[in-house]
């Protein structure tokens, strides 16, 4: 009887192929399925295929649009951020000039600063009180020229020139901040103007993901060669045991004669003769009725042609036949 045949593996780039063909088919459903057409208060958004790449596989694209009262406002903004833009451009030819002169934080330039700002709060103070103490020395009988009067000056001028000193020693910091201050001040307001006008980037509408599992046609084949290796396996020991049966007949006394592990198996013994496979090393396999035996149906080989393939399992009976040690011939098989 012929011997299973192990299935055949498939072939890996068939798969592979068919794999991806599952998966793209699967992406695309999945897109169509996510790409949905959306309105809401403030606009829509909206999706339509323009075509299809190299391959066949579909473009879309996703499209915004705002509503009228939206759209006003979207326009309004930005025409003031490009009016912000003008005065930024305007202002901007301002920054080489500022930076063209240096700040000027030397003592000098600080102290006669200082001077500047503290005169013109500390000159209109100093004046009153000193017409103050003018009026308070001439109302005490103390006249110009005297030695009270000349002290009374001196310590009024004498406070009056630490005062200022004072200024020049506490309020440098101040001085040099307020000069910093105004020499940055336009530099960082210009600045603040080209900030206001940057390009703003586009805010782009998430694609929509694929998320159906495409067809698993790698795991698939897999299962199938699985169960076809079961049922080859399956086959295969069922053909084991029919041929473990078949040849485990030797000496059991069918075919009229056995001796010494011999059975009968010659051809001319033999009727009813089909073929109905063969060995795994091609030796022809029947099945047939002994000439005499009612028509019973036993399957074997042939004496004869074992004898051309293994001679010392075939025996020549009293009477001319030839009987076949099965034993010998299933450990040939």
């Amino acid at each position: 009887m012929d011997s299973p045949q192990a299935p055949a593996a498939p072939d890996p780039a068939a798969t592979a192929a068919a794999q991806s063909a599952a998966n793209k088919d699967t992406a695309i459903t999945q897109y169509g399925l996510n790409a949905t057409n959306q309105n809401t208060p403030t606009g829509s958004l909206s999706y339509k295929q323009i075509g299809t790449w190299s391959d066949g596989t579909p473009r879309y694209e996703a499209t915004t649009a705002l509503n009228a009262g939206e759209q006003s406002i979207y326009d309004t903004g930005l025409q003031t951020r490009q009016n912000v833009a003008g005065i930024g451009k305007d202002q901007s030819a301002r920054i080489a000039s500022l930076l063209g002169s240096p700040v000027d934080l030397s003592n000098e330039a600080t102290e006669s600063r200082l001077m500047e700002l503290g005169s013109k709060r500390l000159d209109p103070r100093f004046a009153r009180e000193s017409d103050a103490l003018e009026t308070n020395l001439i109302n005490r009988g103390i006249r110009p020229g005297s030695k009270a009067y000349d002290t009374m000056r001196t310590q009024f001028d004498q406070g009056k020139n630490d005062a200022y000193n004072q200024l020049l020693l506490t309020g440098r910091g101040q001085a040099v901040q307020e000069a910093l201050t105004e020499r940055n001040q336009p530099i960082n307001e210009i600045t603040a103007l080209m900030g206001n006008s940057q390009v703003s980037q586009p805010n782009f509408t998430s694609t929509p993901s694929p998320g159906v599992a495409p067809t698993d046609v790698i795991g698939a084949n897999q299962q199938s060669l699985n169960q076809q290796n079961v049922g080859y396996q399956g086959a295969l020991s069922q053909n084991n045991a029919m041929m473990s049966g078949l040849f485990g007949l030797g000496g059991a006394g069918l075919g009229g004669w056995a001796q010494g592990g011999f059975k009968t198996s010659d051809a001319r013994a033999k009727e009813n003769i089909t073929r109905v496979g063969h060995t795994d090393k091609g030796l022809p396999i029947y099945t047939y009725s002994y000439k005499g035996n009612r028509g019973l149906m036993e399957m074997g080989v042939m004496a004869q042609e074992v004898a051309e393939r293994i001679p010392d399992a075939v025996a020549v009976r009293d009477d001319g036949l030839m009987a076949v040690d099965y034993g010998r011939v299933t450990e040939a098989a």
